[in-house]
Formats: C-alpha cells, structure tokens, sequence
C-alpha cells in the first residue's frame, strides 16, 4: 500500500507534522506538502521563507540504523536534482551540504531531523523546499531564484510528482557513499574547484565516501569537513 501523502493550504511547519505523525506510528514514506508555512526552518535554526508558490513538503524516513545519517541530505539532495532536472533546460547542482542551486542562485533546500527514542533511532524527517512559481524578495534576488523564472510555466504539481517519487525510492542501507553515489554528485558538485573561505580557505578537491567536505588548504594538506556553513572565499581585485 503507497504510503499517505497530506496536502495542506497552510501550516505552521510541515516538519512538525511529520514530527507527530511519525510519533503516531505512521509508516515510512509519508509526506505533508503545504502550500504555505508560517513557521518554516532551515538549517541551523535559520527561518525558511515559504510563501505561496512555493513546494514546501516533508518526508518520513525510518533508517534501519543511524549510521547513514550523516550522508542523508547529500543523498536526498541528489534524488531530488535528478526529480527537477527534466523540468527545466538548466542543470540543477548541489551545494554541500544540503543545498540546491540553478546556476549562481540557491532554488530550494534540504533539512533533516532526526529523533530519538531511547538510545535507538525512532525515525528522520527530511524537509524538501523548492522555489517553484513563489516569488523571490528583492532582497534575495542575487542569491535565490525560483524555477519559474527558467520555466515560467511550470507548476507547483510539474515538481512535486517526480519528486515524491524520487523520495520514496531513496535507498538509506548504506552508511557510505557508494562509488556510483560519489561519480552523481561529482557531476551536480558546485563547489568542486571553488576557493572557501569559511569554515577553512581552501579549494574544495571534491567528497569522501562518509560525505565530508574535502578541502585543499595553502600547504596543499586536505582537511575533512564534516558539518558547518560554507562561504566562498572573497577575492581581491587585485590579486
């Protein structure tokens, strides 16, 4: 039986339904899409802007184990570029460690949580956000962009089928990343051969198989990131 799928117009947060969902026992592969959050969360606390327009949607995983956790989003992040791509005439990278990207700008977001119970792993919940038709602030304008300004007439629905269905096939057995695995991200990763500036400067050299960051530093040593917000490096005019 396909696990069910809510649909909401509007929400606090579709995180915490799927929070209290799971707790009621409900089956892996359930999701809630709303079609607005009031009380929408990013990445370490961050508020996530979901207005109208917008995918906003979260899923229910239940791992076997925890030790795959650390690469989820970068797994998720892949099922859902590979879900969007088709829709559009530009390709759809990933930004360690959880973030989607439609050339310079950021298009949606992954966020998973993971909740306890005793010392076992109850369940995840996996946050999904996609600028489709919502429109972005002006303020936002350099750094976000919403598939509609790629595809104008795409829909809400064009991306929530294939992504639903990429969800639900991701396959979370396996605490590495398989050598397949690392060939797909090196293919969508937008920062490979970039110069970091935080949390290390760098030129990021690529991904280890347990999903870290790899950064080459001045002395040419390679430093294994593992958590933490990566910010370009600035440079210099005149250098």
């Amino acid at each position: 039986m396909t696990p069910r799928l809510y649909q909401f117009e509007r929400v606090g947060s579709t995180m915490d339904l799927i929070h209290q969902l799971a707790e009621s026992g409900a089956e892996a592969g359930t999701i809630v899409v709303a079609g607005e959050q009031l009380e929408g969360r990013g990445s370490r606390g961050r508020t996530w802007h979901s207005p109208p327009g917008g995918l906003w949607l979260s899923t229910l995983f239940r791992p076997p184990s925890a030790g795959g956790i650390e690469v989820m989003s970068l797994r998720v992040g892949l099922a859902v570029a590979d879900a969007l791509e088709p829709l559009l005439s530009s390709p759809i990278q990933v930004k360690w460690p959880n973030d989607l990207m439609l050339g310079e700008r950021k298009v949606g977001g992954i966020l998973c949580e993971a909740r306890w119970q005793g010392g076992a792993l109850g369940w995840v919940a996996v946050g999904v956000g996609v600028n489709v038709r919502n429109r972005v602030p002006k303020e936002l304008s350099e750094a976000a962009v919403s598939l509609a300004q790629v595809r104008p007439e795409i829909t809400i629905d064009d991306a929530l089928v294939p992504i639903v269905a990429a969800l639900r096939t991701i396959d979370l057995r396996a605490e590495r990343l398989s050598a397949v695995e690392l060939d797909r991200f090196a293919e969508r990763d937008w920062l490979s051969g970039r110069e970091i500036g935080a949390p290390v400067r760098g030129r990021v050299r690529g991904l280890g198989e347990d999903g870290a960051l790899l950064v080459q530093t001045a002395d040419r040593s390679e430093i294994p990131l593992r958590s933490g917000s990566v910010e370009l490096a600035v440079v210099s005019p005149h250098s």
